[in-house]
């Protein structure tokens, strides 16, 4: 496993190098992030989009849509009377807009989606062959330990034998060192 000699000389790097590392397989997909582009039409029309969705988009829809309505019943005012043709015009000029909008933020979201996908599972692939090749060491350690442990009895009976056959040994000289010298 390689070291990371910005974590070993600076610990406390550790955390934004481990979050570095983690989205390693996103880096090629950075594309993808914004979902119309990078200028300024972009962001706003994106932001647009999400809007729709909001519930204070729809409540104040809702409020606006009943008002409108209700002046016009009353008779308050009558610049859009009973079948409300400036506000289906104004409904549909908002769906004109919107749907366009949201279509291409899913399609791009749909895309990222996929993008995310393709890295997360380039992820898994390579955590796989990382522990694979962990398990490979640590099967390889184990037979060199097995091998180790063998070679250490193996060593074990030598020293054995050859303390056996110096202690006969030594036997022989003092009975040979004893005998010579009662003669």
């Amino acid at each position: 496993m390689p070291i990371d000699i910005e974590t070993t000389q600076n610990p406390t790097s550790k955390s934004t190098t481990a979050e570095r590392n983690a989205y390693r397989f996103h880096a090629p997909h950075l594309h993808l992030q914004s979902v119309f582009g990078d200028d300024w039409f972009a962001l706003k029309a994106e932001a647009f989009a999400r809007f729709f969705g909001t519930p204070s988009f729809l409540i104040t829809q809702t409020v606006i849509v009943a008002v409108w309505i209700l002046v016009n019943v009353l008779g308050l005012t009558t610049f859009d009377i009973y079948p409300f043709i400036l506000l289906n015009l104004a409904f549909s000029l908002q769906a004109a807009y919107a749907a366009p909008l949201i279509l291409l933020a899913q399609t791009r979201q749909a895309e990222r989606d996929a993008a995310h996908a393709l890295a997360d599972a380039e992820h898994r692939e390579a955590l796989h062959s990382a522990s694979e090749e962990r398990s490979a060491l640590a099967a390889k350690q184990t037979a060199l330990l097995v091998e180790m442990v063998g070679k250490n009895t193996q060593l074990t009976e030598t020293v054995k034998t050859l303390a056996e056959r110096v202690e006969t040994l030594t036997l022989e000289v003092h009975k040979a060192v004893c005998n010579a010298r009662t003669t």
